[in-house]
């Protein structure tokens, strides 16, 4: 009988009608403020999207998987990512709430699924602006020394990187400025990543524009130098540059008036990314032959090949600033889903405290802010990176089922937006997420069971007894 009530207890679920009603109330009063409009949440999301994909990414793919098929490989997985879109879509007007997957894990999957989304998602978001802000940390290297300085060795990269290399410096201090930022309160925060994602896209803007001018269309033939399988295997690796409205969805109870903006906010950025990305490949791969293209520094090495070195510094620039912005979607992110795990007693409430006047959980924010400093500083960036790939694909596919089961068990819910030709394209979503993960090293596998194992062991010592739902059954009180 106890092994009974403990498998029911897992699986006990959030009832959707009183999430908006609870999580006004809850949590000592805790809340979060709704500042943010349609524009600033795009703009949110395009942040998370545009970053590396382009300014790095897309010269990497080019050169030793797709050649010029690139652009395929980018549509391909802007297809699979649209497929998740739409699921998220559909959830975010339904359920407006801080979170993302976490919470509608939680509330269409049972209290354990939910868990370890949410569990998932704070090792994989810490890491992902922990990558981020070592790129950064690169271009600063190549611009300094561009300029004549000579910065020494030992704050130029984590230990084993290099000859007398100690920490990453730039990185590091990357991360708790953006934890500051964030600090600041979202309306100012907000602001701030609207302007730099504005700057952003007039960069790209720039290198289609200019790069238009200078294509060689003998530059396309071979269009699939490594065959067909090269743009899937292309689409694999990009796959990863084309999310980041998942991460933005997490600030819905931030939104003004989420259950219209935050559904089109996310099919939004994910339009205006993916047409900036296909321009932007149609531009490298024309200027310059795919074997000549830089694997680290695509754009720039091509604009200096047509005597545009000007135009190469510009990028430079705007590479960095592009980056930034992931740094800032990705750690409100992982804030806001560790605010509502706290908020829901899974995790102690101290850590869903917000400040008093600004309203943002400033404990969980600089807490990430100094773990995500830690790892960009003293970690190689190889090895930061397989912390970011299973977690996300794990909830695209959890978001996409929950669409498949909520429609059918609760066809009577409204919806503000409703992802198209369930269960098909929902499933598409699941199925691209699977493909994909049998593409990551068993590395990655390793660590995630590591963390899978942790989860565990912090979910039956105390959130399975700490949570909301926990005491509204010792309560009495009824729930789905």
């Amino acid at each position: 009988m106890a092994g009974l009530r403990v498998g029911q207890g897992v699986l006990r679920r959030k009832p959707i009608e009183t999430i908006e009603e609870a999580e006004e109330t809850e949590a000592h009063g805790e809340h979060l403020t709704r500042t943010l409009g349609l524009w600033q949440l795009t703009a949110i999301g395009v942040g998370g999207i545009i970053g590396a994909g382009i300014f790095s990414l897309a010269g990497t793919i080019a050169n030793g998987k797709a050649g010029p098929a690139v652009l395929v490989s980018f549509l391909i997985a802007g297809l699979a990512s649209a497929a998740a879109a739409f699921s998220y879509a559909e959830f975010a007007g339904m359920i407006p709430r801080a979170g993302s997957a976490y919470t509608y894990g939680y509330a269409v999957l049972g209290e354990i699924g939910g868990w370890f989304i949410g569990w998932d998602l704070l090792l994989e978001y810490t890491a992902i602006v922990a990558v981020v802000a070592i790129g950064i940390s690169g271009y600063i290297d190549f611009l300094l020394g561009e300029m004549g300085a000579k910065l020494p060795d030992w704050m130029l990269g984590a230990p084993g990187t290099g000859d007398g290399h100690r920490i990453d410096l730039f990185a590091a201090v990357l991360c708790l400025l953006i934890a500051y930022l964030l600090t600041m309160g979202i309306k100012n925060a907000a602001r701030f990543e609207t302007i730099v994602v504005g700057l952003k896209v007039l960069v790209v803007l720039l290198v289609i524009v200019v790069g238009f001018f200078h294509i060689n269309t003998a530059n396309y033939s071979p269009f699939f130098p490594f065959g067909v399988s090269g743009a899937f295997t292309g689409a694999a690796t990009v796959f990863f540059a084309v999310f980041g409205y998942d991460a933005m969805s997490t600030a819905a109870e931030e939104s003004k008036d989420a259950q219209r903006h935050m559904p089109r906010a996310i099919m939004y950025s994910l339009a205006v990314s993916m047409v900036l990305y296909v321009l932007a490949c149609l531009v490298l791969t024309g200027m310059q032959n795919y074997k000549d293209i830089d694997k680290e520094s695509g754009f720039s090495t091509a604009f200096k090949s047509v005597g545009l070195g000007g135009i190469a510094d510009v990028i430079a620039v705007g590479a960095i600033i592009g980056i930034l912005t992931v740094m800032f979607t990705f750690m409100l992110g992982v804030t806001r889903v560790w605010f509502a795990m706290s908020r829901d007693g899974l995790l102690p409430k101290w850590f869903a405290h917000t400040h008093p006047t600004r309203h943002v959980p400033t404990r969980v924010t600089w807490i990430v802010g100094f773990a995500s400093a830690a790892i960009a500083g003293l970690v190689p960036i190889g090895e930061a990176a397989e912390l970011t790939n299973i977690g996300i694909l794990l909830a695209f596919a959890v978001v996409c089922t929950a669409v498949i089961v909520l429609r059918y068990r609760r066809p009577d819910l409204p919806r503000s937006f409703r992802c198209p030709w369930v269960p098909v394209v929902p499933g598409l979503g699941v199925v691209a997420s699977i493909w994909l993960i049998t593409y990551l090293a068993w590395q990655t596998w390793v660590r995630f069971a590591v963390w899978f194992v942790i989860g565990l062991v912090v979910y039956f010592a105390y959130s399975y007894r700490h949570s909301e739902l926990a005491h509204a059954d010792e309560r009495g009180i009824p729930r789905d």
